[in-house]
This record gives C-alpha cells, sequence and structure tokens, in this order.
C-alpha cells in the first residue's frame, strides 16, 4: 500500500533529515568574561575564484578581500583567530559563510585570510582555531 504524505510535511522531513548530518558542532564554552574560548584543530583550504560577488550562506555578498571564512556550524558572525600550524602566522576571520564541504576540510578562508597567513600557495594548511567571540558578545 502506498503512503500518501502531504508535500508540506514530506519537505519538512526531508530538510529535518538534511540537516541531521554527521557535522561536527563546535560547542563554545564561555569564561567568566562572557568570551568564548573554544579551540580546535584541522585542515584549512580558501576560495575566493568563481565566488566573487556571490550571496554567502549568511546573505552578504562574498568579497575575496575581506577576512571572512565559511564554517559548517559557528554562528554568523562569530569571530575566529585562525593560526596556521606551519608558521605561526594568525589571522582574525568573521564567519559570514557555510563550508567547507570537501572531507576533511574544518573551515574556508577568504583570499586575503589565507594570504595573512601564507596559505595562498599551498592552497590548504593545518590550522588551529580559536572561537574569540559569539555574535553578541
Amino acid at each position: 500500500m502506498l503512503l500518501k504524505v502531504p508535500t508540506r510535511v514530506f519537505c519538512v522531513l526531508l530538510i529535518g533529515a538534511a540537516t541531521c548530518g554527521s557535522a561536527p558542532r563546535f560547542e563554545p564554552s564561555a569564561t567568566a568574561s562572557g568570551r568564548a574560548h573554544s579551540v580546535s584543530t584541522g585542515v584549512a583550504s580558501w576560495y575566493g575564484p568563481g565566488f566573487e560577488g556571490n550571496a554567502t550562506a549568511s546573505g552578504e555578498r562574498f568579497n575575496s578581500s575581506r577576512l571572512t571564512a565559511a564554517h559548517r556550524s559557528l554562528p554568523f558572525g562569530t569571530l575566529v583567530r585562525v593560526t596556521n600550524l606551519q608558521n605561526s602566522r594568525s589571522v582574525d576571520v568573521r564567519i559570514n559563510d557555510r563550508g567547507p564541504f570537501k572531507k576533511g576540510r574544518v573551515i574556508d578562508l577568504s583570499k586575503a585570510a589565507a594570504r595573512e597567513i601564507g596559505m595562498i600557495d599551498a592552497g590548504i594548511g593545518k590550522v588551529e582555531l580559536r572561537v574569540l567571540s559569539l555574535p553578541g558578545n
């Protein structure tokens, strides 16, 4: 027997299932000063070519010359210090997009952010992410 499910219910179920993926959650905990201090490490990449001027997931227009980044779960507006573990260079970025969508990557940096930490030529690099502040803090 074929079960008829209203389209609206089907869409809600489909969207709910799609958001239950296994992307790692970044759960910042606040210090007494209210500042987040969560730290993680992983592989970063950078993006820019072909995306200039397109809308990001936050609704902003992508600008590769700004210090921004894409992360799978951090709230839009979160400030993150990204440190290249190869050369210890750091850059502070604001999360304004979702990604990266390539397995094994933890953050996608704008071209400007990647340049700041010396990652342009390599394209990817091992980094430390430190949450500096969450939106509204």
